[in-house]
């Protein structure tokens, strides 16, 4: 079964040129940064803020690379100011958005938590995203399966989960296909990217366990 990963039938869309790898690829596993109006560069993981774009990988080594080789001042073609805790800023970020779409999408009646519900959704209707906490017991994450075709990411804290739900902690989490869930797998990807420390990996890797 699929554990996350990109979909090889998705269309990636857009691309952009990463500063660190020089290679061009699907925006959705980059992350953008802008020139704030006082010099200092700014992570844009809404994809909004005013300004040229510079892509980074979601990669927490390519990140802490464009900051270690000043390559942000280069592609800007100024100086520029760079945080430096740019990658901790960065992941804050991402898991904002993250929990931010997964209650919306909990709000229009697109996800839902808890053990029980989450293993009646994968029984009776198409999920899209299966969600387990990284801190939740490996053994209870274990009973739960990804459906064929749907993606699965363990990338957010119970705690984090549980902010998303609207509960002090969740373990278990899913969203019906459709809806916001698209946003909910371009943003765990990048967010796995910049955990990969704890066990994720780049955005846009295929991650496959039988």
């Amino acid at each position: 079964m699929t554990r996350g990963g990109r979909n090889k039938d998705h269309d990636d869309g857009p691309e952009r040129r990463c500063i660190v790898t020089g290679e061009t690829q699907p925006k959705d596993g980059l992350v953008r940064f802008v020139v704030a109006p006082d010099g200092e560069i700014a992570p844009d993981v809404l994809e909004k803020l005013p300004g040229r774009g510079i892509w980074v990988s979601a990669d927490r080594d390519a990140i802490g690379k464009a900051v270690a080789k000043n390559l942000f001042a280069r592609a800007a073609k100024r100086p520029v100011t760079v945080p430096s805790d740019l990658v901790e800023r960065v992941e804050a970020a991402l898991v904002r958005r993250l929990t931010d779409l997964i209650a919306l999408s909990r709000k229009s009646g697109d996800a839902v938590a808890g053990f029980e519900k989450v293993k009646d959704w994968l029984a009776t209707r198409k999920v899209a995203v299966l969600l387990q906490a990284t801190d939740g017991s490996e053994r209870g994450k274990s009973k739960l399966w990804t459906p064929t075709g749907a993606r699965y990411f363990s990338v957010l804290t119970a705690r984090e989960l549980g902010l998303a739900f609207g509960r002090q902690s969740v373990i278990h989490g899913a969203l019906a296909a459709g809806g916001l869930s698209p946003r909910v797998v371009e943003g765990a990807a990048k967010l796995r990217g910049l955990r990969k420390a704890d066990g994720g990996a780049p955005a846009g890797k295929d991650e496959r366990n039988a």
